[in-house]
């Protein structure tokens, strides 16, 4: 068994959160784009499906479908450099390539070919090696994201476990060196909010520290489509560094913006923008994924948005973070009769606190939580939840994507709304997160003047509470006109 961490602070598990949701939004994004050309800058980027597997829209490939029996390693606790632990990871992705619509030339060459050892797989990716003279496809860098969740407090154990992880498909050693410098990334990026794939040159072979300090500069000063040779892990590396360096945004938005530059630079589109994916996901945090991809992303094997969220969450082995990913519930401590109302500007909506999950009228088909949900809380029937990390504290670490998190919350809403879907709209309690969205939607969306909006909104609510840093924020926000009419 690994060390666990004792604590992360509100932000870092945020971002925490985000590593595997970005990993997989990135793949997803990048799936209906697989083989295609480079993009113009212009070009419009859509989480749609299709490609050449015919994937839904919202489907993972291969990149996150081999991440996840290794988050699923970390995420019981187990050191991922045993090897009758990596022989566990080992044979569910024998077990996984046997009908996955895409696995990548190499990985199918040796993992079709073994038994479902780690050793045996080592032997059968060595033979590959010597008989093509060359093994750096991108196959392990697309997987290696979790590892840094595993291994947050020892940055010798991570590269250690990235380098075990990658070895047993990809022999070659650009392809271990890869994954020791992303992983240490997002290591880094979760625990201090910076971005630098420098980090972990230190933790290379001391002759190659300077091919990769010079790889990296290309990366830097190149656009993505410069890299036409991505099937390769060191330009896999480059062409995501390089959509994320380039990419001019200072704050949550730079996730959706360098994941859509990873995508338009062509070619092996889901694996650049997953790799791209897991390190912004480590930067801005799993607020920073839009709604309208967590609402749709999905794959094997049967996992949704908030299984990943929850899952990158148990793989810190932060006490905090594992025991709100594994609660059912969170309304032990509510008392008195349930809150639920209609919105006064939008009858399609209807606001309430936790409990009003227990009860939902029967029109309601959508819910929008501004807090932590249990495994069991929202009933199974609710096909469309977005769940939204919003925290109700004044203090900016607590909520660092605010301003974001607040406009997609709305957005979401308005979506929703506009596919015909009744729509609840909740918090704790409903005395402060839940009147201030509403109430954004009202002005953003509705066309209602902030004060009034928050006035009648709270007038139905029965113990509206002052939120200053909600009702700033708001009243910041409220400033752009109307946009849209659900």
């Amino acid at each position: 068994m690994k060390k666990t961490r004792e604590h992360l602070d509100t932000a870092q598990r945020d971002r925490a959160a985000g590593v595997l949701l970005g990993l997989a939004c990135g793949d997803a994004l990048g799936a209906g784009y697989e083989f295609g050309p480079p993009l113009a800058t212009s070009t419009a980027v859509q989480m749609k499906g299709g490609g050449g597997f015919a994937w839904a829209p919202g489907e993972w490939t291969d990149d996150t479908s081999m991440a996840v029996p290794i988050a699923q390693a970390a995420a019981n606790g187990l050191d991922l450099r045993d090897e009758t632990v990596l022989d566990g990871i080992v044979a569910q992705w024998v077990d996984w390539a046997k009908t996955a619509p895409d696995v990548g030339i190499q990985l199918r060459a040796v993992l079709s070919k073994t038994e479902a050892t780690a050793s045996a797989v080592r032997v059968v990716a060595k033979a590959h090696h010597e008989r093509h003279g060359r093994s750096g496809g991108n196959g392990s860098l697309m997987r290696t994201a979790p590892v840094a969740l595993a291994y947050l407090d020892d940055p010798v154990a991570l590269a250690e476990a990235a380098r075990a992880i990658s070895s047993l498909t990809h022999y070659e050693a650009d392809a271990g060196d890869a994954c020791v410098l992303w992983c240490l990334a997002i290591r880094h990026a979760v625990l201090e909010g910076e971005l630098d794939v420098r980090v972990g040159l230190p933790l290379l072979p001391a002759d190659r520290r300077d091919l990769w300090q010079t790889r990296i500069a290309v990366a830097e000063t190149s656009v993505p489509s410069d890299f036409a040779h991505n099937g390769w892990v060191v330009e896999a590396l480059q062409g995501a560094w390089s959509a994320i360096s380039t990419t001019k945004a200072t704050d949550a938005t730079h996730l959706r913006l360098a994941l859509e530059a990873a995508v338009r630079g062509g070619r092996d589109t889901d694996t650049v923008a997953a790799i791209a994916g897991g390190l912004l996901g480590a930067r801005w945090g799993a607020s920073a994924v839009p709604a309208e991809w967590r609402r749709i992303v999905h794959g094997w094997p049967g996992l949704t948005a908030a299984d990943l969220v929850r899952l990158g969450s148990r793989a810190t082995g932060d006490e905090a973070a594992v025991s709100d990913a594994e609660a059912e519930r969170f309304d032990e401590k509510l008392t008195g009769v349930s809150t639920l109302v209609r919105h006064p500007h939008d009858d399609g909506i209807w606001l309430g606190d936790m409990r009003a999950l227990d009860d939902l009228p029967a029109d309601i088909d959508a819910v929008v939580s501004l807090c932590r949900v249990g495994t069991r809380q929202v009933p199974a029937r609710i096909r469309h939840h977005v769940e939204v990390r919003l925290i109700d504290k004044e203090n900016p670490a607590k909520n660092p994507n605010l301003d974001f998190v607040l406009l997609d919350s709305v957005h979401a809403i308005a979506a929703l709304r506009s596919e015909g879907h009744t729509v609840l709209l909740h918090c704790v309690r409903a005395e402060s997160r839940t009147p201030s969205v509403a109430a954004l939607y009202s002005a953003r969306h509705k066309g209602v003047p902030i004060e009034r909006a928050l006035k009648e909104v709270k007038a139905l609510l029965p113990n509206p509470q002052r939120a200053q840093f909600l009702r700033d924020a708001i009243t910041r926000l409220s400033a752009s006109q109307k946009e849209t009419t659900a």
